[in-house]
């Protein structure tokens, strides 16, 4: 397991009422309506942000739109570098806050 994978752990551990799950194949943290806000995709954190604090993400070096299929990226993730890695738990309680919110269908 690499230092990328095992913090993703430690965060999701430290989280509350969330729980580790998968997303296209990759882990991810889901609160209780199921819904995804975090996910660890090639060693690198994504989180699902809006308004501020996606345009703060996006301007730190390395960070982008999450694209794992190349060419459609999806709005309003954010794949972030392990060169951040001191952010990604503040992140992480953001975007699961986020989430968190929309109602199930």
């Amino acid at each position: 397991m690499t230092k990328e994978e095992e913090l993703f752990h430690s965060i999701a551990n430290e989280l509350s009422d969330v729980k580790e799950s998968k997303m296209f194949g990759a882990l991810c943290i889901k609160t209780p309506n199921g819904k995804s806000g975090v996910m660890f995709y090639k060693d690198e954190m994504v989180f699902k942000l809006e308004g501020k604090t996606l345009a703060e993400a996006l301007n730190l070096k390395g960070a982008k739109l999450f694209d794992p299929m190349g060419g459609r990226p999806m709005n309003g993730w954010v794949q972030m570098p392990y060169e951040h890695h001191k952010k990604w738990k503040e992140l992480a309680m953001i975007s699961t806050e986020l989430v968190r919110k929309i109602v199930k269908k």
